[in-house]
């Protein structure tokens, strides 16, 4: 699928120089009225590769999400250069509501150069996705299939609950932003409930948004190799810490043949709360 194809909420319209008025999904996937993280995360992708005009590719995304943002209002973000070297560039894109400051981005960008040296992890050893039912999951960018290794007992080498899926989307595309973009969308939305796993005793990703506060706090996405979104991509990710009202994941992510094409890490809140909650309106 070329550029000119791309979905709506992956284009971003400049409307002054580094302003950026982004699109929302046309239907709230937690039906919850909550800007999802990997929504402003993806957008932050394609408003600094606008920026940058394909002279160099995202490297590495950190947000920070400060604050909801509601699907009901319109989001702009806005781009500030740090950086623009030859071989590196940095940016920082900054999504608002009005007079509400979101999340803050930091890109890292990049040129691509040879090898002077090269190691990866390998592909973890699970079943392909051939051998899995697709399973529909409100967390992924729209119009991608997931296929779940739904094995409650994984764990990875350190005994930390872990958790894999493949995930397909239904279209390829020419731009390697809206690729990144489309694999970040799905990075965030698990690594909660997999804390959870372990302690089913106490607590149960149901009980999100009414009687435990949970949320994405900060994000990082990492691209070593280029990939396609239209091809089968395994993500690996573990719940490596649960404490004191937060809990900390990470991940990596193949392609079928084994490529180790992106890692992530997240930090997000996990905490009780004396009170009911409003989910459509409460982290």
């Amino acid at each position: 699928m070329s550029n000119d194809a791309l979905p709506s909420v992956l284009q971003v319209e400049e409307i002054t120089e580094g302003r950026y008025r982004v699109e929302h999904p046309a239907e709230d996937p937690e039906a919850r009225n909550v800007v999802f993280s990997g929504q402003i995360l993806a957008q932050m992708i394609m408003a600094s590769d606008h920026g940058v005009q394909g002279t160099k590719e995202v490297k590495s995304i950190h947000a920070i999400f400060a604050r909801a943002g509601r699907y009901t209002e319109p989001m702009e973000l806005q781009r500030e250069t740090l950086h623009a070297g030859r071989a590196w560039g940095s940016e920082t894109l900054t999504a608002w509501q009005g007079d509400r400051l979101l999340s803050r981005g930091l890109v890292l960008l990049n040129t691509d150069e040879p090898d002077l040296i090269r190691h990866a992890a390998g592909l973890p050893e699970v079943p392909g996705p051939e051998a899995l039912a697709p399973d529909p999951s409100p967390s992924v960018y729209p119009e991608t299939e997931t296929r779940t290794i739904a094995d409650p007992k994984t764990t990875a080498a350190d005994g930390s609950p872990a958790l894999h899926f493949w995930m397909r989307h239904a279209h390829s595309f020419d731009s390697l932003a809206a690729n990144q973009a489309i694999l970040a969308w799905c990075e965030p939305g698990l690594l909660i409930s997999l804390s959870m796993r372990p302690h089913a005793d106490t607590v149960s990703i149901d009980d999100a948004h009414h009687t435990v506060s949970t949320g994405v706090i900060a994000h990082t996405a990492h691209f070593h190799e280029r990939f396609d979104v239209g091809e089968w991509l395994l993500v690996s990710q573990q719940s490596s810490y649960a404490g004191r009202g937060r809990v900390h994941g990470s991940g990596s992510v193949f392609t079928e043949d084994g490529r180790l094409v992106a890692s992530f890490s997240q930090d997000s809140m996990v905490r009780g709360v004396e009170h009911t909650l409003d989910p459509k309106r409460s982290m």
